[in-house]
């Protein structure tokens, strides 16, 4: 089932499959959000929980014990329940079941809420821990924006910005996609990293949280389209398939922890950026997407 949430400035559509939007669009319906293909990228926002991305061999270990468990964890592809609706907002909740249990031995609830504010999105998620021993987890955004969302225009025109920073150090990544440590800084050609992350020989660009904890969707004309705000993460994932032609589209993906790594141990204690709830504690992460809509007339 989708629902929908608007206000002047936009209309967000939100599936309870996963409870990942499906829509974002602008009052004269430009679309914002990827709209998935199955020859490119066939989803558009899953949310990444327990696990983010790949574990080597598809396994991790909780006291020895090994687990194994899809990439990205199982949250994307389960039905999460409606727990409250507004014109403005929604909340929708995921509970552990015998299913989820056998891959990941916890009792928790997620509880995903969505809530506009004029022209910003702001998604925040609440992890509970209703187990009796200490819950670890991951928690991330894989949110694709379409670059660009104009006809006719390439999408090398646009770039990603990350606000306060001239260089990057990005994690490496090895041939099964496990992260190996950081390469060397590169300099920011204008402040702005191009959309495939292929250009530095990775699947994906992973770095430490820049320090305004910001990244920009920029369009041709330098005009940030697209603004992610997430000082509540500790990492960003950039992410576009490595297609031989243009995809249309890229992720922005805050991340709470880092994925599986060459220099972390097997436990899942040690995975790096791991967050652990104590027996009843919760804890909220959120992050704000806004959409700063252009008309035609502007960039004409």
């Amino acid at each position: 089932m989708i629902y929908t949430i608007q206000n002047e400035f936009l209309t967000v559509r939100v599936e309870d499959l996963g409870a990942q939007l499906s829509s974002i669009q602008a009052p004269d319906g430009t679309e914002y959000l990827w709209q998935g293909d199955p020859d490119i990228w066939a989803r558009r926002a899953p949310i990444l929980f327990p696990f983010i991305a790949r574990l080597r061999e598809n396994t991790y270990c909780l006291d020895g014990q090994p687990y194994a468990i899809s990439t990205h964890g199982f949250a994307r592809d389960m039905v999460f329940s409606l727990v409250e609706q507004g014109e403005d907002h929604i909340s929708l909740q995921l509970a552990d079941t015998p299913e989820t249990r056998k891959v990941y031995p916890f009792s928790f609830s997620l509880t995903v809420t969505y809530t506009l504010e004029g022209n910003r999105l702001k998604k925040c998620h609440r992890v509970e821990n209703r187990s009796d021993k200490d819950m670890y987890y991951e928690l991330g955004a894989h949110d694709g924006f379409r670059a660009p969302v104009e006809p006719g225009v390439p999408m090398s025109s646009w770039s990603i910005r990350l606000p306060g920073v001239e260089r990057v150090q990005f994690y490496g990544m090895d041939e099964s996609c496990t992260l190996t440590p950081k390469g060397e800084a590169i300099p920011l050609e204008n402040g702005k990293l191009p959309l495939t992350p292929s250009t530095y020989g990775l699947d994906t660009m992973v770095l430490d949280r820049p320090p305004r904890a910001t990244a920009q969707l920029v369009d041709g004309w330098g005009h940030p389209r697209v603004t992610v705000e997430f000082p509540d993460f500790d990492y960003l994932g950039l992410w576009t398939a490595d297609k031989p032609f243009d995809t249309g589209y890229v992720c922005i993906e805050p991340w709470s922890s880092l994925p599986d790594a060459t220099f972390v141990g097997r436990e899942l204690s040690q995975k790096a950026g791991v967050r652990r709830l104590a027996p009843g504690e919760n804890e909220e992460l959120s992050y704000l997407t806004t959409i700063n809509h252009r008309d035609k007339e502007e960039d004409g």
